[in-house]
């Protein structure tokens, strides 16, 4: 048993706990609060003077896939020989027993859970999956949830891919949008003919991989993970959902506050960023910290994330910290980066806050989580202590 005592604990969820203990077992919270007895023999981390938060969700990433520091020879993060691979998935790529500098980077920040996608070179791009970042040797000990979701992108990114640099289609968003509209159409084909021949083998169609991966999509199981930046094409991305009655959510919104209120009466779920960085493109020619306050007003659920390695991942708290500067509360900041990601997940029962019952995923900091010269001196991950300063 670990016993982390004395620190002043942000619990996300249930308010602050000044002095406050956590009781941690079998690399489960069993216990949170001031009074709690300390069972004899548990191992006490002293956290007095220090704050105790939940481990850190970065919704949106791509470390693991593009190895920093590496070059060509890690770049795993799009399958960029057909505008449509939903059959490739992201844990393929993911080095999990290679010291990646992103996961490490992503530890030593106490970002405990990530999830990574393939990037958004293709309109319809694979699996996503969300993993703890504590080293392990194969990538399947670090799996919270697989798949997490299809990846999707519309936009500049497959118009310049597929049709300015190796003139094929598509070239347009009329291109993107087609695209998806068949590879949907053709999933609920093949699950028809599935569901009307399952008692006659001999007429069912022949196994697919690239429309099973798509199965969960239509099934409602996983969302559609779309890249967008600018609202008109996430407009876009939505109209086609709507078509076969799938679920997504908006990944960057960068034009968030262009749509806010529509994204709201929709229920679409925005994560936004990355914001950390220059305006490389024309879509991201409005990029502003404003816009998570917009979002935040107008009711929309919605994380910060760093689209990692867009920018470096622990920025991750910096950025929630100049969405407070430009008028974004503090508590929904900090839940931001927490709570609000794991609940977009689906995984909010096993981590973004520190509740009884949730994985022991924990940060402890000198002080002031949204301030920069802040520094993270331990991070617990199931239970488990994975990195001190």
């Amino acid at each position: 048993m670990l016993a982390i005592k004395g620190g002043r604990v942000l619990t996300i969820t249930k308010g602050v706990i000044e002095e406050g203990t956590v009781l941690i077992e079998d690399g489960k919270i069993t216990k949170v609060g001031k009074s709690v007895k300390v069972p004899k023999g548990a191992e006490v981390v002293d956290a007095s003077g220090k704050v105790v938060m939940p481990g850190l969700v970065e919704a949106h990433s791509h470390i693991g896939i593009w190895e920093e520091g590496i070059g060509w020879a890690g770049s795993d993060g799009n399958e960029m020989t057909a505008p449509a691979t939903p059959e490739v998935k992201a844990i393929d790529g993911i080095k999990a027993n290679a010291d990646e500098m992103g996961l490490r980077a992503a530890l030593e920040a106490g970002i405990t859970t990530v999830n990574i996608m393939p990037g958004s070179a293709n309109v319809i791009g694979g699996w996503g999956v969300v993993v703890k970042t504590a080293p392990k040797t194969t990538v399947e000990d670090m799996v919270l949830m697989h798949p997490s979701g299809m990846k999707c992108a519309f936009g500049e990114n497959p118009m310049r891919v597929y049709g300015a640099d190796k003139k094929q289609y598509p070239s347009t968003r009329m291109g993107e949008a087609a695209i998806l509209r068949k590879w949907l159409q053709d999933t609920k084909t093949y699950m028809e003919k599935k569901e009307r021949f399952k008692d006659e083998p001999e007429k069912l169609p022949d196994a697919n991989l690239q429309l099973e991966a798509l199965v969960p999509v239509l099934k409602g199981e996983i969302p559609l993970k779309v890249h967008s930046h600018r609202a008109d094409d996430i407009a876009i991305a939505v109209r086609v959902a709507e078509e076969f009655g799938v679920r997504l959510t908006w990944e960057h919104a960068t034009e968030g506050h262009r749509n806010a209120e529509w994204i709201a009466k929709k229920g679409i779920a925005a994560i936004w960023g990355p914001s950390l960085m220059s305006r490389p493109k024309w879509e991201m020619r409005e990029l502003s910290f404003k816009t998570p306050k917009a979002l935040y007003d107008a009711g929309v659920k919605f994380a910060i994330q760093t689209d990692s390695t867009g920018q470096d991942i622990s920025f991750l708290p910096i950025c929630a910290a100049m969405a407070v500067k430009h008028g974004l509360p503090r508590d929904v900041a900090l839940k931001a980066i927490t709570i609000t990601p794991a609940e977009i997940l689906g995984i909010a029962d096993r981590v973004g806050s520190i509740e009884e019952g949730k994985d022991a995923d924990i940060r402890i900091l000198s002080g002031d989580p949204l301030d920069v010269l802040s520094n993270v001196e331990m991070v617990i991950i199931d239970g488990k202590v994975e990195y001190k300063a």
